[in-house]
């Protein structure tokens, strides 16, 4: 049986010794800056060259696990309709990469530096290239508002706040302090984190309907997609919206209805 975490123990004081710990990284919280492509204020504490470099190492993996669909014409089409979202986007600093992997997976993704990757599942699902250009459109709006840099910076923030916290709690709750701080982990993971990367999928999907209709694709096509999506995931069992880092099926699908019809 697990023993409960004895927080009652906590004097007023240590409390708000523990609470008052995120101040080691308070100046960072400060050093934020407004995204043009959100339009909201932003906290990023490493480079989108860093992460780059990065993400070369992890693409050059994926390509040595993963093989290439073979169909040139796969990949052409990719291609095609890749360069053509993200000229759309208005980002000209981003060396894109476009690539159909030779997998059933349904999915696709983006690395920092604009490497992205689509499944041959998910392409065979798509029904047209608007389609496509809808999960295009997507990805490419995770680099426009800079998620990946966004969300590393909100990980490095927990983490430390969470160690500065274990320090605090050492003094108090000697042997129990790992596990108050775990406890606290999964609060600010569940609370904050979780959320947040919630956030970031809708905020793609907002960004990837403009940036598709730039391009010259309806944004009906998102509509049309996600609802197959959300058909052939049926009886898959999604995980519950709170313990997810993605929208509900539902939840997106009134998002993009509701994009698409302004």
């Amino acid at each position: 049986m697990n023993s409960i975490l004895p927080l009652n123990r906590l004097s007023r004081r240590r409390l708000l010794e523990v609470l008052a710990a995120g101040a080691v990284i308070a100046p960072l919280v400060g050093a934020c800056s407004e995204n043009v492509a959100t339009g909201r204020q932003q906290l990023v504490l490493v480079s989108d060259e860093m992460l780059a470099q990065l993400s070369e190492q992890a693409w050059r993996d994926l390509q040595r696990q993963t093989p290439r669909v073979g169909d040139t014409r796969v990949q052409q089409r990719l291609e095609a309709i890749g360069r053509g979202v993200a000229d759309a986007s208005g980002l000209t600093n981003v060396n894109w990469e476009f690539v159909a992997f030779e997998s059933h997976e349904v999915n696709a993704f983006v690395l920092p530096g604009g490497k992205v990757g689509f499944f041959r599942g998910l392409i065979e699902l798509a029904a047209s290239d608007g389609e496509i250009a809808a999960v295009m459109g997507h990805e490419v709006g995770h680099v426009a508002a800079r998620h990946a840099a966004e969300r590393l910076s909100q990980q490095l923030i927990v983490s430390a706040g969470v160690q500065a916290a274990q320090v605090v709690l050492s003094e108090e709750m000697g042997e129990h302090a790992d596990e108050a701080a775990a406890a606290l982990g999964l609060g600010l993971m569940y609370g904050v984190v979780l959320p947040y990367s919630r956030a970031h999928e809708l905020e793609a999907d907002r960004l990837g309907v403009d940036v598709m209709r730039n391009a010259g694709y309806s944004p009906h096509d998102a509509v049309s997609f996600w609802r197959r999506m959300s058909a052939d995931s049926i009886g898959g069992g999604q995980t519950l919206a709170w313990l997810s880092t993605h929208p509900t099926n539902d939840e997106r699908l009134r998002v993009l209805e509701q994009l698409a019809s302004t």
